[in-house]
This record gives C-alpha cells, sequence and structure tokens, in this order.
C-alpha cells in the first residue's frame, strides 16, 4: 500500500473510532465513564488531525517528516494503579449498556490496532516507525477499554490478568 493511500486508511479507522467514542459519550451515564469516553474520543480526534496533516505535508513534498504524537491515555504500567479509582465510582447497578458500548469500541479499537501492525511492517522506515506509535498509542487505548470491559463484567481479570483464584 502506498503512503497516501495508507494516511487515507488510517484517517478512516480514527474517524470510525472517534465517532464510536463520541456516541457513546453521549449514552452513558456514570459522569466518570463520560470523561473516559471523551478523553478517548479527543485522542482519536487528535490522531485524524495529526494524520490529515501528515497527508497535506506528503502531498505538498513528496516526504512524510513525522512529528512526535502524544497520547492523554495512560500507559499500560500506570493503568493498573487505576484500579481503586475505577472500582471506586461503580456502583452494583446493571452495566448492560456500557458493556455493549465497550465491546464495540475493543472490537474497533483491535481492527485499528490490526491495521497499523500491517503497516509497521509493510511500509518503509518513515512511515513505519510513524505507524509503530500510532500502534502503541492504539494498544494503550485496548488496555483502557479491556479494563473497563473487565471490571464492569466482575470477569476476575484485569488488563488481561486474571486478579484472583478462589481454588488457589
Amino acid at each position: 500500500m502506498d503512503i497516501e493511500t495508507a494516511i487515507k486508511t488510517a484517517i478512516a479507522y480514527e474517524t470510525k473510532i472517534r465517532d464510536i467514542y463520541r456516541q457513546a459519550a453521549g449514552e452513558v451515564r456514570d459522569p466518570a465513564g463520560i470523561r473516559i469516553l471523551q478523553l478517548l474520543g479527543d485522542d482519536e480526534q487528535h490522531h485524524v488531525e495529526y494524520l490529515q496533516d501528515r497527508l497535506e505535508k506528503w502531498r505538498q513534498t513528496g516526504k512524510l517528516s513525522v512529528e512526535k504524537l502524544t497520547s492523554a491515555v495512560p500507559r499500560r504500567n500506570r493503568l493498573a494503579g487505576e484500579t481503586a479509582k475505577i472500582e471506586s465510582r461503580m456502583s452494583g447497578q446493571d452495566r448492560g449498556d456500557e458493556k455493549q458500548i465497550l465491546s464495540r469500541a475493543l472490537r474497533a479499537e483491535i481492527e485499528t490496532s490490526r491495521f497499523y501492525r500491517r503497516m509497521v511492517a509493510q511500509t518503509d522506515a518513515e512511515a513505519s516507525r510513524m505507524f509503530a506509535r500510532f500502534l502503541e498509542i492504539e494498544d494503550g487505548h485496548i488496555d483502557v477499554v479491556q479494563a473497563e470491559l473487565d471490571y464492569l463484567s466482575g470477569s476476575g481479570y484485569w488488563l488481561g490478568i486474571k486478579e484472583f483464584d478462589l481454588e488457589d
């Protein structure tokens, strides 16, 4: 895939995820949940703007210049420390709608990460470096969404790691 097509495809993925988070923020009732969804949506909007800027510069110069890409979402190692905060804001009420929303977001994040993983492997060095950073950020989004979903589901897992075992 050529660079221009790859960037346009990335913009489409980021726009799709942004829209999922924005819609979800309007559907949930929990204020902390709304804030998390807005944070994720804003992060995705930042990605869209970054990619649009990279595409415009590519069209003007024929070169891809990779600038620092930041994320407002904490890295996985910081998420584990947030467990108590999430637990303290969750109530015993049914969270079926939130689970559905988060499941939809998780599927979109996984699909987007797969795309970035392919782009890392299939593009030249500079583009690969840019897409690798997007992959790192999207994998962090997967961790956030999975952590929220795990907690809401009461699965006994946190970030894919079993929290406890009643048989031990």
